[in-house]
């Protein structure tokens, strides 16, 4: 092995174990992103809870927030604006960042998918349910075929 390809290879893993050290990273942040955003959550539903404790330990019978309180539109209502992501996953792969530096134009990547598979919907990065791809007015969509119940939903939250 001459010289050149000693210091070829010893570049190439270098060049890994930066990519690796990258992706480590980018890991550690995406988990970090979700406990921030779970603990979000959980401020925010806390929060959500006094405000409507609040507004029920109202004294008086009559005012107008009290009244509305007893209707559970009302505490619905604290989260309907709420924006999440919802994302349709079409499948998975592992490949080595050897591989995944050999990509380029043209090339093909397997999935773990099956061809006329349903896809997955995704909303924050929870399964909701499974669908499959259509094209309205030039656009893809996606129709529902399978809804996940709302107690399996929030079941895979915690």
């Amino acid at each position: 092995m001459s010289d050149d390809d000693i210091k070829r290879d010893d570049d190439d893993q270098a060049a890994v174990a930066e990519m690796e050290a990258a992706m480590a990273a980018e890991q550690q942040a995406a988990e970090e992103q979700e406990r921030v955003e779970s603990a979000e959550l959980d401020d925010f539903s806390e929060d959500a809870n006094r405000r409507n404790t609040a507004v029920t330990e109202s004294t008086d019978g009559s005012d107008e927030e009290g009244s509305e309180a007893d209707d559970p539109d009302v505490s619905l209502n604290v989260v309907l604006d709420i924006p999440v992501t919802l994302s349709m996953e079409i499948g998975r792969t592992k490949i080595s960042i050897r591989n995944l530096l050999q990509l380029n134009q043209g090339s093909v990547v397997e999935l773990d998918r099956l061809a006329g598979e349903p896809m997955d919907v995704m909303v924050n990065g929870t399964l909701i349910a499974h669908g499959e791809v259509v094209v309205v007015n030039e656009r893809f969509g996606i129709r529902l075929t399978d809804v996940v119940s709302p107690t399996e939903r929030v079941r895979k939250l915690r």
